[in-house]
């Protein structure tokens, strides 16, 4: 393959795997390059600013991670939403051209076909079939309101998690240390560094 390089890529449509769907569905596609921050701007501003019900995140191959990261920042953010994930298969067509041909033989293309795991994960504010395969139920809100206030009314955005205190066994052992004759005492006198 190193005489290959990759002209084109193409991937198989597929039609989405749910069924009963609303009408005002939006499907954001991401791609390995897709940024975070864009897809988050644009599914937050259509599921709060145009009120849409339902929106689908769907990636494939390298992007399935950012989608279930761009999935879980929803649900995050918006909190009471019911959740179905579909995990299958999805076909790439990958065409490789050869670099070392000679001047006057005909191009030479190499296709590949690839099958890659794909995630669908469908976001809805509406109760979904609890039965289906996949299905995951809002997450609680632990006394957190719509704001993101708990319930003295201070704001729990950008506050750090307080750490456990640390167990014993996982505490660096205590060094000795010799400490030099000093003028005033007879000897020498060990202690203690935490």
């Amino acid at each position: 393959m190193e005489n290959f390089r990759k002209v084109r890529t193409s991937e198989e449509e597929m039609p989405l795997p749910f069924s009963d769907l609303s009408p005002d569905v939006v499907e954001m596609k991401v791609k390995e390059g897709s940024k975070i921050r864009n897809l988050m701007n644009f599914a937050m501003a259509q599921m709060e600013l145009k009120g849409s019900r339902q929106i689908i995140f769907s990636g494939c191959g390298r992007a399935v991670t950012k989608t279930i990261t761009c999935v879980e920042i929803m649900k995050r953010k918006l909190g009471g939403l019911h959740q179905v994930t579909k995990v299958r298969y999805k076909t790439v067509l990958e065409v490789w051209e050869n670099q070392d041909l000679l001047p006057d033989s005909p191009a030479q293309n190499l296709t590949v076909h690839k099958n890659v795991p794909s995630i669908c994960i469908l976001l809805s504010r509406d109760p979904l079939d609890p039965n289906q395969t996949g299905y995951q139920p809002p997450e609680p809100q632990h006394g957190l309101g719509e704001a993101g206030e708990d319930a003295l009314g201070s704001s729990t955005k950008g506050l750090k998690r307080t750490l456990p205190p640390p167990r014993e066994e996982l505490l660096p052992k205590k060094l000795q240390v010799q400490v030099p004759e000093s003028p005033r005492g007879s000897g020498t006198t060990a202690g203690q560094l935490d």
